[in-house]
């Protein structure tokens, strides 16, 4: 491998993941085998179990620009790249874990809806919620978890039919 630009900025979790696929990567150890190192298979679990593994490039350029026309509206709530990248990464579904990731988020998007409330703040947020949930892809867990409640409505139906007949 050679080195083509030391330093050109950091990689989602879906550009390694992507990166090591096209290298041969696998979930299999023994897959692995002369392909890539065994490193690469550990963080290739690792990343296949997150965010990244039903994420497209198209989704995160989408994002991106999503995120963009957001600070063109929202001006004072502007994300880091940093902050981006995490979200990206992360996939955040809830108020509490773009809490864990936006860096003095109270501060930062405190807005007074004018009459002395400050619950601008939330209606911002969950704006930005929404824009994750629309353009990033859930979660492998909610997946999972769907396909599991699919399977035991299945074998709940298969039970009651079996005792009717």
């Amino acid at each position: 491998m050679k080195i083509l630009k030391a330093d050109a900025g950091m990689l989602t979790d879906f550009e390694v993941l992507d990166m090591l696929r096209s290298r041969g990567a696998t979930s299999d150890p023994m897959g692995c085998l002369g392909a890539v190192t065994s490193s690469e298979c550990m963080v290739y679990d690792y990343l296949i179990k997150g965010a990244a593994c039903n994420q497209t490039r198209e989704s995160i350029e989408d994002f991106k620009k999503r995120c963009a026309e957001f600070k063109k509206v929202n001006e004072k709530h502007k994300f880091t790249r940093a902050e981006i990248l995490n979200i990206i990464n992360l996939r955040p579904s809830g108020h509490a874990q773009l809490y864990s990731i936006i860096h003095d988020l109270e501060k930062r998007f405190n807005i007074s809806n004018g009459d002395g409330s400050e619950d601008g703040c939330l209606l911002v947020l969950e704006e930005f919620l929404n824009i994750i949930h629309e353009v990033l892809p859930p979660p492998p867990e909610k997946i999972e978890d769907e396909e599991e409640e699919a399977a035991d409505e299945e074998e709940a139906d298969d039970a009651e039919a079996m005792v009717e007949n």
